[in-house]
């Protein structure tokens, strides 16, 4: 019969040798209480303008020809509703998703399939 291995190393580390507790390694660390996640270091900056998450439907064609421009197609659909409305462009949207919005926006007219009964 073969002998069990040790499931660790059973040499002894002094919890002295730690690297130094730091503001700066503070910020950036996994924070937990018990089992339960705290919080995580800085993430991304929040937004001046928060966004509201909604649900919304969209027809099969129109939402794959949004998707087949890439990521950021959710983005594009805001910019092209605040096209649509009129709106003035946010200060924080980028000038990626402005300009991928022309493109989409500024296609000439399909013919539309009508079913005649």
């Amino acid at each position: 019969m073969r002998a069990k291995k040790n499931a660790g190393s059973t040499e002894w580390i002094d919890p002295d040798d730690a690297p130094e507790l730091t503001d700066a390694l503070m910020a950036r660390a996994e924070v937990f209480e018990g089992d339960r996640f705290v919080r995580r270091g800085p993430g991304r900056p929040k937004a001046a303008v928060k966004k509201e998450q909604i649900n919304v439907r969209l027809d099969p064609d129109v939402l794959a020809r949004l998707r087949e421009a890439g990521p950021g197609w959710q983005s594009r659909i805001n910019a092209i509703l605040r096209e649509a409305l009129a709106l003035d462009e946010p200060v924080n949207q980028p000038a990626a998703v402005r300009a991928g919005t022309r493109l989409l926006v500024n296609r000439p007219p399909r013919a539309r399939n009508r079913k005649t009964a």
